[in-house]
């Protein structure tokens, strides 16, 4: 009898949580980038025309340019996708470098202003469905 055999149903759960992040990001386990945080606000590259073409792209993808049509903080994003922060700025990277995603810090801090407390909020409340 194999070890599998007798493992509880939580461990077979535990184990497929582990893979489909790895099978997701293609055996990546770090973004490309290291300007990608948690308040990073992403935002959907609308072009003029057509709707661009998500051939190629995975479902994953194709989520992360549908919330995201309105600007999102990452921790959002990946509270909204239910996958770990990690994973999630593995795909935004992949997305950037594609064009079809901005990211870009918070407007407050970009302008030098205080902290946007709707923001905080929002990434909390993100943190918190994680």
């Amino acid at each position: 009898m194999s070890h599998w055999a007798d493992a509880a149903p939580d461990d077979e759960y535990a184990e497929q949580s582990f893979v489909r992040p790895y099978t997701i990001t293609q055996g990546r386990t770090s973004s490309a980038r290291n300007d990608l945080t948690l308040i990073t606000v992403i935002a959907t590259v609308v072009a003029s025309g057509e709707e661009p073409s998500t051939r190629g792209l995975q479902p994953e993808h194709r989520l992360i340019l549908q919330q995201c049509r309105t600007p999102v903080a990452l921790a959002e994003v990946a509270a909204e996708l239910n996958l770990p922060v990690a994973v999630t700025k593995i795909l935004v990277s992949d997305l950037i470098t594609l064009g079809r995603v901005t990211a870009r810090a918070p407007l407050a801090v970009e302008t030098g202003q205080g902290l946007d407390m709707t923001l905080l909020q929002a990434v909390k409340d993100g943190l918190l469905r994680l």
